[in-house]
């Protein structure tokens, strides 16, 4: 089982947060197989074009699956971490807000967009990605992570994109 090798550690990065570590999983070749193959295998490859991956874990996971499927990949990063013209999406924190980036030429208008990612939480991450690709003319056809919060309710802020996980806390 996958959860099996997912290590809680108390505390971090804050008091009374319990995160959710995936090192053990990414030591497993055959976590790590089995875990590619679930988030590939949750949406049917067909219909999309490109996968779109969150700093930093998202690219692991995003450019896994994208090889595995034989689909292009697309970092999304912080501000000022990609070297040619950018688009930006800012989002909600908790107190404040933050900002993510991808390439002006990440997706053409119409290209299909499935979005990868560890972890699903708040939800503003994969919102604020969903934004860019809307933003870009692409069609995000659904989100396929590997651990969910539920309790966060992170998936309510994208009711409109189908969201497949693969542990769901």
């Amino acid at each position: 089982m996958l959860e099996d090798h997912i290590r809680d550690i108390p505390d971090f990065p804050k008091a009374g947060i319990v995160f959710k570590d995936i090192t053990p999983l990414l030591q497993n070749a055959a976590a790590l197989d089995e875990a590619v193959r679930g988030i590939a295998g949750a949406v049917d490859p067909d219909s999309f074009d490109l996968i779109f991956g969150m700093e930093s874990r998202g690219f692991i996971f995003g450019t896994a699956v994208a090889h595995h499927l034989g689909k292009g990949f697309v970092p999304v990063r912080k501000p000022g971490k990609l070297p040619y013209d950018t688009i930006q999406q800012e989002y909600e924190l908790e107190y404040g807000t933050d900002a993510l980036e991808t390439h002006v030429d990440a997706c053409k208008p119409g290209q299909r967009v499935l979005l990868v990612d560890d972890l699903l939480a708040t939800g503003g991450t994969m919102a604020a990605t969903i934004d860019l690709v809307r933003k870009l003319g692409g069609i995000p056809v659904a989100c396929s992570v590997l651990i969910e919060l539920g309790f966060l309710n992170g998936r309510d802020r994208f009711p409109d994109v189908p969201t497949h996980t693969l542990i769901r806390y």
